[in-house]
């Protein structure tokens, strides 16, 4: 099983130092745009109030920490995480107007800070490659305040038998585009199998409850093609 966990992360760290440049720009591509929607409903839910603690874990490049920084009225205090250094270095390209946000390169499974520390807790498209998940929803458990927030964004399983097929045809290109936008077709061929390995909304929500959170929900996205898990640690 160790030998498995370490694979994982050297594959998904490989993956992401190979698009990072032009992440956000496949982003665009490969959703037609829609991904930006998916994150502005997923902050909406999560309903920032001003001065508080968010973490965004697998931050990427940092698009929920701006939208979730603006929804709080310019006022919230940002930690971003993220285990791949070329995507973090990106982030803070990024955002560098945004110098309140503190950046730090760690993995989901282990985050150094404190206890008890934020009042929301993200994690965007990220989920799914994570090497050990429930080690993952444990240390956002951990890292939340009580009252604190857990909120899921990702990929997961549509309820259209019609809607589902054409998808997979769809996902068929992707590695593809992949191909003659970044150069390797073989970052987005594991694009593809990590979402289709990846669990179910129910699933998902049943392994929540079970690292602790309460009132857990979930709420599917163009037919399930992505889903927003809410949970919270009473």
């Amino acid at each position: 099983m160790k030998t498995t966990i370490q694979d994982k992360n050297k594959l998904v760290n490989s993956v992401f130092s190979e698009v990072y440049q032009q992440y956000d720009l496949m982003n665009d591509i490969l959703s037609f745009g829609v991904h930006r929607s998916w994150k502005q409903k997923f902050i909406d839910w999560m309903g920032p109030q001003p001065g508080t603690k968010l973490i965004d874990v697998a931050a990427g490049t940092g698009d929920i920490a701006k939208i979730f920084y603006k929804k709080s009225n310019n006022s919230a205090e940002i930690t971003c995480v993220e285990p791949n250094i070329k995507m973090l270095n990106q982030g803070k390209i990024k955002l560098k107007s945004l110098d309140t946000i503190n950046w730090i390169h760690a993995p989901a499974e282990k985050i150094p800070v404190e206890e008890g520390t934020f009042d929301y807790y993200s994690i965007s498209f990220g989920i799914r490659n994570v090497s050990n998940i429930n080690f993952v929803l444990k240390e956002a458990f951990r890292v939340l305040k009580p009252g604190g927030r857990f909120m899921c964004l990702e990929f997961s399983k549509i309820d259209n038998e019609m809607l589902n097929y054409f998808y997979k045809q769809y996902s068929k290109t992707i590695p593809l585009v992949g191909k003659l936008v970044v150069g390797s077709d073989e970052p987005y061929k594991y694009l593809v199998k990590s979402i289709e390995k990846f669990y179910n909304q129910k699933t998902l929500a049943k392994l929540i409850k079970k690292n602790g959170f309460s009132n857990v929900e979930f709420r599917n996205l163009s037919s399930g093609i992505a889903a927003i898990h809410s949970g919270w640690k009473v």
